[in-house]
This record gives C-alpha cells, sequence and structure tokens, in this order.
C-alpha cells in the first residue's frame, strides 16, 4: 500500500524534502509509521514528539492507515 507523508516545519528541515511516497504494510498502524519514518529519518528523534495528521484530521497511535492516505508529521508548535 502507498501513502503520502507531508513533512511541515523543522520536520521537513530534518528530513530534506516536504512530500515523499512511502510503502506500508496492511494493517499498518500510525504508531508503526512513527517508528519506521523515525528509523528512516534518524534526525526526527532530534524532537521529542510530533503529531501525526491522517486525511486532514488528526490521527491517535493505533490508528490503521489505508492505501492513499495522506500523512501529515507536524512539530511541535509553540507561540507567544
Amino acid at each position: 500500500m502507498n501513502i503520502n507523508i507531508l513533512f511541515f516545519g523543522i520536520t521537513s528541515d530534518f528530513v530534506g524534502k516536504s512530500k515523499v511516497s512511502y510503502t506500508i504494510n496492511q494493517k499498518s498502524t500510525v504508531k508503526n509509521l512513527k517508528k519506521e519514518i523515525t528509523n528512516l529519518y534518524p534526525n526526527l528523534s532530534n524532537i521529542k514528539e510530533f503529531a501525526i495528521a491522517v486525511n486532514e484530521e488528526y490521527a491517535h497511535d493505533d490508528l490503521i492507515l489505508n492505501d492513499g492516505d495522506v500523512v501529515a508529521i507536524i512539530p511541535p508548535v509553540s507561540g507567544g
């Protein structure tokens, strides 16, 4: 199954891209994807945590990904 991953903010700096196409196994969860992309892009471990949105909605770790999903990697945001 293929998904598109979008990187925002500093995550795109760590990865060196703003978008990638990625192949996942059937029944992969958001938690699995976090581990896989952190292994693939070790610089992502420089931030303690990042949020994941799937098809423009924030997702929990147990959400099962589907073919064609668009996954956004969102760094922590601070404001002032």
